[in-house]
């Protein structure tokens, strides 16, 4: 049988251990919310924000955003082309319209031209996502969404722990979501989060999460809401993850610069990058073949996968999904024809990058 190289996968201790088996003996009764509590309060911290909302996902944390800001039908919501669907797909949820533009060509992130340039009166919203860990234009975003009276709300479920100009990813629009599935830097499973300093947008979240309870009224409800509500059990393993962080992203971060050492010479290829006063989770290590070789990323996917280095393609261009329409991203759409996201998974060792990258050196025949 030839190695096993994993895609993705979270690093677990005995920390986390000892915490969800304590949830599982004494989280029960009075104690039912201790570790939600306690993740939630971690959460602020690591975000520096006020509030946060755990979430049994961060597609359920980007609908509640789409409810607390009241968004309906016949409004418009722009998201980048190239991210995970649920970024566009809450926004279906509410019966609005994801509008689709295109990314940058070095961070992969919402680029802020083509941004301002899709807006019209019917636009409420704006998603930018911290693409594989690199933080969006914030700066650029928020000053045109400030311009049109426009919410920003960030899509960070692959920017934990990142920075942008020494703020953190998910404090720099209106409210920030975040992802804890099993294949993110920091878990619980599956789960999410929702951070903001807005309390009466806080507020108005918290009412549709809670089914729109009457906090005054037993049993009494005033309003259609949902539940997308994380358990204690899953709030323990994930204090253990988030009081780990820097430990944690300290090992993702080694992993991609393992692999830039190895790879990022080649000429005809291109790598995460890092902007000035920005700081890179670097949650997806990935290469563009923008050069000729002797393969094509398809190609060397497929070969990789055949020699047991799992690997996955870059995001594919989301408007040209069957239930949407397509739109002019030709940056977008050169990326999911070249791109590779390799092996990430928090246990990988350095030797476990060297086969990797010796196997993909050999394939592209330099």
């Amino acid at each position: 049988m030839s190695r096993q190289i994993p895609s993705a996968g979270p690093w677990i201790t005995e920390k986390e251990i000892a915490y969800v088996t304590d949830a599982c003996e004494n989280g029960w009764y009075e104690d039912w919310h201790g570790y939600l509590d306690r993740f939630e309060h971690a959460m602020c911290q690591l975000t520096q924000t006020h509030h946060c909302l755990l979430t049994s996902s961060c597609t359920g944390a980007l609908h509640l955003a789409m409810l607390g800001l009241g968004i309906g039908p016949g409004d418009e919501v722009i998201v980048p082309e190239v991210t995970w669907i649920a970024t566009a797909t809450c926004v279906c949820y509410v019966r609005a319209t994801p509008v689709f533009v295109d990314v940058e060509e070095d961070t992969w992130t919402m680029d802020p031209q083509a941004f301002r340039a899709a807006i019209t009166s019917r636009t409420k919203a704006v998603v930018p996502v911290h693409m594989y860990g690199h933080p969006a234009d914030m700066d650029a975003i928020n000053t045109i969404a400030t311009e049109h009276g426009i919410a920003v709300v960030e899509d960070a479920a692959p920017g934990i722990g990142s920075m942008y100009h020494s703020r953190p990813a998910g404090s720099l629009g209106l409210c920030g979501t975040f992802s804890f599935q099993g294949a993110k830097p920091l878990v619980t499973g599956e789960g999410g989060a929702l951070v903001t300093d807005d309390p009466d947008f806080y507020d108005r979240v918290y009412w549709y999460w809670d089914h729109c309870r009457d906090s005054e009224k037993v049993l009494y409800n005033t309003g259609v809401g949902v539940k997308y509500k994380m358990s204690n059990i899953q709030a323990a393993l994930g204090l253990g993850q988030v009081e780990r962080a820097d430990e944690i992203i300290g090992k993702r971060r080694q992993i991609f610069f393992w692999y830039r050492d190895r790879l990022g010479g080649i000429d005809g290829l291109r790598m995460n990058v890092e902007r000035e006063g920005c700081y890179n989770n670097y949650y997806v290590p990935t290469i563009i073949l923008t050069g000729s070789f002797a393969v094509t990323a398809g190609e060397l996917m497929d070969n990789m996968s055949e020699a047991g280095i799992a690997n996955r393609p870059f995001w594919r261009p989301l408007s040209k999904f069957p239930m949407f329409t397509p739109a002019n991203t030709p940056v977008a759409d050169f990326l999911a024809e070249r791109g590779i996201n390799l092996p990430c998974a928090s246990k990988l060792s350095e030797d476990d990058v060297d086969y990797v990258c010796n196997f993909v050196r050999s394939q592209l025949g330099v």
